[in-house]
C-alpha cells in the first residue's frame, strides 16, 4: 500500500476518533501522526481476511496509544503525589523563601535567551515532554532536541559562573 494513499484515506477518520476520546486537538494530532507511525512500522502484521477492515485495525492502534498517554499521565500524576505525601512540610519558610529567589533567578536567565531555546527549556521542564516530542513540535529529531536543550543549559550554566554564582 502507498503511504500517502493511506494518510489521505484514513488521517481525517483517526483524527476525529482520538478527538472524540481524548477531546483535545493537540493531542489528538500527535496521537495521529503515532498511529500512522505505528501503523507502517508493522503493516506486514495486518492480514484482511474478509472479517477485519484496515480503518479498524488502525482505530485499535489509536486507542492502544491514547490509553498508554492516559497510563503515562497517571503514573507521572502517582509519583508527584507520593513525593509530596513522604513529606509535605518537610522545609520550613526560609528554605521556601530561597526556593522562590531561585525560581525568579531562573526565570530571569530564561528571559535572556532567544525565543527559541526559551520555548525548548519550557517544554522540557514545565511541559515535561520527552526530547522525542519536543523534536517532533519543531519538525527535529530527537537528537536536536536533546542537543540543543544541553546547550541551553550550558548557556544558562555559564551565565551563573560569570555572575559569580
Amino acid at each position: 500500500m502507498n503511504t500517502e494513499k493511506i494518510y489521505e484515506e484514513y488521517g481525517n477518520f483517526i483524527f476525529r476518533y482520538l478527538l472524540t476520546l481524548t477531546k483535545n486537538e493537540q493531542i489528538a494530532e500527535e496521537l495521529t501522526q503515532e498511529t500512522f507511525y505505528q501503523a507502517l512500522k508493522s503493516i506486514d502484521h495486518f492480514e484482511y481476511n474478509g472479517t477485519a477492515k484496515f480503518s479498524t485495525w488502525l482505530c485499535q492502534i489509536a486507542k492502544n496509544l491514547w490509553l498508554q498517554e492516559l497510563n503515562h499521565v497517571k503514573n507521572r500524576n502517582k509519583l508527584t503525589e507520593s513525593l509530596i505525601e513522604k513529606n509535605p512540610f518537610s522545609y520550613d519558610l526560609e528554605e521556601k523563601f530561597l526556593k522562590n529567589e531561585e525560581k525568579i533567578d531562573f526565570f530571569k536567565k530564561a528571559h535572556q535567551l532567544n525565543e527559541r531555546q526559551r520555548e525548548i527549556l519550557y517544554l522540557r521542564l514545565l511541559g515535561n515532554l520527552s526530547f522525542k516530542e519536543i523534536g517532533s513540535v519543531f519538525g527535529e529529531t530527537e537528537n536536536w532536541a536533546r542537543v540543543t536543550f544541553y546547550r541551553v543549559k550550558q548557556q544558562m550554566w555559564k551565565g551563573d559562573k560569570n555572575n559569580g554564582s
